[in-house]
């Protein structure tokens, strides 16, 4: 029992990591990214190739948010002038096709076997304390990323990116360089993205194109709904919740008799399906409401979604 609620602590941070990353691109700069699950995807196979050939595990880390960071920026470039709905399905297509070549270049990935054995740090010398120290050094991860974008969406910077997101032409007035704050936001959530992703594939030690399909992202965006898209803790949150509703359901499903396997996991996807319209229905600014702060001449914070004036951009 101990070792399945270590399991599930770590994957929540997991969670948490792409939910904050979600919570910077959306959230805070308006960009409906339904491709997270491809950078996800993207940084795994990045960290495992790398450690296959004998790169240390941290630098592996470090050089899969950086390469998801980079492609995040050059695909913003190439869609600079997409807004809402098509920026969205765009960003799906985008992330169904890192899958597809991840399902098809079997001489990089394995295909459809994909890679196992990828290596995990200090698991041998740690042996039973591995999954403890696993999801601590997670946990700490979400913790120095919370307070890095908190202290980041405070800034100046943070200001013009909600300007983007309200109004880019105010905020173009303004004078700032639209497309810069977009790439940055974007490229900033794509890191985190592939951050996630490279945890991921040295917890569970294997990775595969089953593991970055479309499910995931629906998850993270309910996660990042549950606790107010734009605040950081309420991704945290969410991801606790997602993370509830998917584990209670696999529970309930062995209670109600005649089901088999296919109809127990159609039972959880049916749970999170009725849990995101519940949301939306009763509660759609979330847990924690919808922050968004406002210079005042009183030095007052207003916590209410109206859109940013020019000066409060700069």
């Amino acid at each position: 029992m101990i070792s399945y609620l270590l399991f599930i602590a770590t994957l929540t941070a997991i969670y948490s990591i792409l939910s904050l990353g979600l919570v910077v691109s959306w959230g805070q700069a308006g960009m409906v990214n339904l491709g997270l699950v491809g950078f996800f995807g993207l940084g795994a196979y990045t960290s495992a190739l790398l450690t296959g050939t004998g790169v240390p595990i941290g630098l592996a880390w470090a050089v899969a948010a950086v390469a998801a960071a980079a492609i995040g920026v050059g695909f913003c470039v190439l869609t600079r002038t997409l807004r809402g709905d098509y920026l969205a399905i765009v960003t799906l297509g985008f992330g169904e096709g890192l899958r597809l070549v991840e399902l098809n270049e079997r001489w990089l990935t394995g295909g459809s076997d994909g890679i196992s054995g990828i290596r995990a740090p200090l698991k041998q010398s740690l042996g039973d304390l591995f999954p403890w120290f696993y999801m601590g050094l997670a946990w700490l991860i979400v913790i120095v990323a919370i307070v890095f974008l908190a202290r980041l969406l405070k800034s100046p910077f943070g200001r013009a990116l909600r300007a983007v997101r309200d109004d880019e032409k105010v905020a173009a007035v303004a004078g700032k360089s639209v497309l810069r704050l977009k790439c940055q936001a974007f490229g900033l959530g794509a890191a985190l993205f592939g951050l996630a992703g490279a945890l991921y594939a040295h917890f569970t030690s294997y990775v595969s194109p089953d593991n970055f399909v479309l499910q995931l992202t629906i998850y993270i965006f309910l996660a990042v709904t549950a606790g107010g898209y734009s605040r950081l803790i309420g991704a945290v949150f969410g991801s606790i919740v997602v993370m509830t509703i998917l584990e209670s359901s696999r529970f309930a499903a062995e209670l109600l008799p005649g089901l088999s396997a296919v109809q127990i996991a159609s039972l959880r996807e049916f749970a999170i399906a009725v849990a995101l319209i519940v949301i939306m229905q009763v509660r759609p600014q979330g847990a924690f409401g919808l922050k968004n702060e406002r210079a005042r001449s009183s030095g007052a914070v207003d916590d209410s979604p109206a859109t940013l004036s020019p000066s409060t951009a700069k």
